[in-house]
């Protein structure tokens, strides 16, 4: 049975356990990047992460459960809560971690990666347009016009706008002069 037991033994009993999660998270906040084992850094992120959102609320129930998954480190748990409230992870809804694989540690081969805090700003992707449809192309037989013809048009257009507002005009001057 598994009486309750979550998440990765990393080799050792559970307290051992939770005391060094603790330590690699501490570490992590302390100096934004260490170097570990990839399977203690998989089991720490999620308490990263959960920290840094703490730290965005910024409130006081947040502080405490910072402060009691820490450890009772006050001064860490202030440097973090100033860092995001300058912004730091302001435009990041999450991933506030990178996991960089560097090989195979010498003496029993483990897996080994650096850990660090994503820092720099989150890069907007554009929203992507629904594909539009192509509409089947109508093969008409029309001969293209010159484009002097389409200018000659354009103040045709243009003289026929302005002869009803003149026509108007001397309709009105017509008007006047069988009043007087």
């Amino acid at each position: 049975m598994r009486h309750n037991y979550k998440g990765r033994k990393l080799g050792t009993d559970t307290s051992h356990t939770r005391a060094m999660k603790r330590s690699l998270v501490s570490a992590l906040l302390a100096n934004d990047r260490i170097k570990t084992i990839e399977s203690r850094a998989k089991e720490i992120r999620p308490d990263v992460d959960r920290i840094i959102t703490w730290a965005k609320k910024g409130d006081l129930h947040s502080r405490r459960l910072a402060i009691a998954k820490l450890g009772g480190d006050k001064e860490l748990v202030r440097e973090i809560f100033e860092k995001v409230e300058q912004g730091l992870f302001a435009d990041r809804n999450g991933g506030y971690t990178r996991i960089m694989k560097l090989g195979y540690r010498k003496g029993d081969n483990a897996p080994m990666v650096v850990m660090e805090l994503c820092t720099e700003p989150v890069k907007k992707k554009a929203a992507k347009a629904a594909p539009k449809k192509v509409a089947p192309k109508k093969v008409e037989a029309t001969e293209e016009k010159p484009a002097e013809a389409e200018v000659v048009e354009t103040e045709a257009a243009e003289a026929a706008t302005e002869a009803p507002v003149e026509a108007k005009a001397e309709e009105a001057k017509a008007e006047e002069t069988k009043a007087e």
